[in-house]
């Protein structure tokens, strides 16, 4: 492919960078796709594997026929088998009816097995034959059918040690082995990383209304020489974090932001401890799937824009004949769990519900038309008022 090829390809898929392995590796996936050579990916987790059979099914000649994708490591092994090659009525509990697998239902056009070193040693055989010979038999079946389907696989373990380890069949490996796709580390993709990076925070931004995060050299410099274990998904949390506790809303003058090495650092994880974001981390060690992404970001604009919108009030009415002291804002210690009162200053928590009851007392205790008044919303002021009566 000439350079002019590849970027069109790249814009299709939306892939980001211009590592040589990178190019090589779709390069490759454009060669092997016309033929029905079984293509084997390889790779770490969160390095894009995913985009490589998308590829493969869209330049080849099953492209009208259907593209299925199934995570081997995500189905229970023992359903596994009827997932892929289907069941008859009553061949288990709970099969109420006949059902067509995966293979079945891709007859004519491309399956992704991902996580394939998953798969079970029974399951292995059973693909086995199907990669043989196109047949297969349902779970609960004694009729041999037939399938013609092209199979891309993908893996993040090293197939050749699960087998010396005799966990994945040696001849399933060298056939599923027929061509190979090695998709590169992010680390080994230094150049490419704050490309992707600013990819990643711009369109956050966009779709947040928030300023796009631009870096300092010495903040490149950091994300450079960090190793990314969890690759473009991992900076892609990073960059999406950084934009959404870094950034300001978007105005017309100003639609960017430019952070620091010292801004960025904390937002780097210490691998001595956690592999992960050090704020964004979740509690179960795990990455955090795009939707439980989105509740936290909109959680966490929620309550600054909440928090914001009630110091823009309580600074107007610090004026006010509400105490004898002034009133101010109060920053928590470390071991506080909210604002609270401290001598005789009003706190923002006392001023708050103050604010909260006048704005309930004007509108007849509708919390709507007082969450509207004041500007944040219906579940704040229930909290404060199921807070009040204990």
């Amino acid at each position: 492919m000439d350079t002019q090829e590849l970027q069109k390809l790249k814009n299709k898929y939306d892939i980001i960078g211009s590592d040589a392995a990178l190019n090589h590796a779709l390069e490759t996936a454009v060669a092997v796709a016309p033929t029905d050579l079984t293509v084997l990916v390889s790779g770490e987790s969160g390095v894009g594997k995913e985009t490589i059979p998308q590829i493969i099914h869209q330049f080849s000649r099953r492209k009208n026929g259907r593209y299925l994708a199934v995570n081997c490591g995500a189905i229970p092994e023992g359903t596994i088998n009827a997932e892929l090659f289907g069941h008859e009525k009553g061949a288990f509990t709970g099969a109420i009816g006949e059902r067509k697998g995966y293979f079945e239902e891709a007859n004519g056009g491309t399956l992704f097995l991902d996580e394939i070193g998953e798969l079970p040693k029974e399951t292995q055989a059973m693909l086995l034959r199907v990669l043989q010979s196109g047949e297969f038999i349902k779970v609960g079946s004694s009729k041999v059918e037939k399938t013609d389907v092209r199979i891309v696989a993908a893996t993040n373990v090293n197939l050749y040690n699960a087998v010396q380890q005799g966990r994945f069949r040696e001849d399933l490996y060298y056939r599923l082995n027929a061509a190979r796709i090695v998709m590169p580390s992010l680390r080994e993709r230094k150049e490419d990383i704050y490309l992707l990076f600013r990819k990643f925070t711009s369109d956050f931004a966009q779709r947040f209304g928030l300023r796009k995060v631009s870096l300092s050299i010495e903040a490149i410099s950091l994300l450079k020489n960090y190793r990314w274990p969890g690759n473009i998904r991992q900076l892609k949390n990073v960059a999406e974090t950084v934009t959404a506790l870094e950034s300001k809303p978007a105005s017309v003058d100003n639609d960017r932001v430019e952070l620091g090495a010292r801004e960025i650092a904390p937002y780097i994880p210490d691998e001595k401890d956690s592999l992960l974001p050090q704020i964004a981390a979740p509690a179960s060690g795990g990455s955090m799937s795009d939707e439980d992404k989105r509740v936290l970001v909109k959680a966490l604009l929620d309550l600054k824009n909440e928090v914001d919108a009630l110091s823009a009030r309580v600074k107007e009415l610090e004026g006010a004949p509400v105490h004898d002291g002034p009133a101010r804002i109060e920053r928590p210690s470390d071991d506080d769990a909210e604002w609270q009162e401290q001598g005789d200053d009003l706190s923002i928590r006392k001023n708050t519900g103050e604010l909260i009851g006048r704005a309930l007392e004007k509108h007849a205790g509708k919390v709507k038309a007082a969450a509207a008044e004041l500007g944040i919303s219906e579940r704040t002021i229930y909290r404060k008022l199921a807070k009040n009566k204990k």
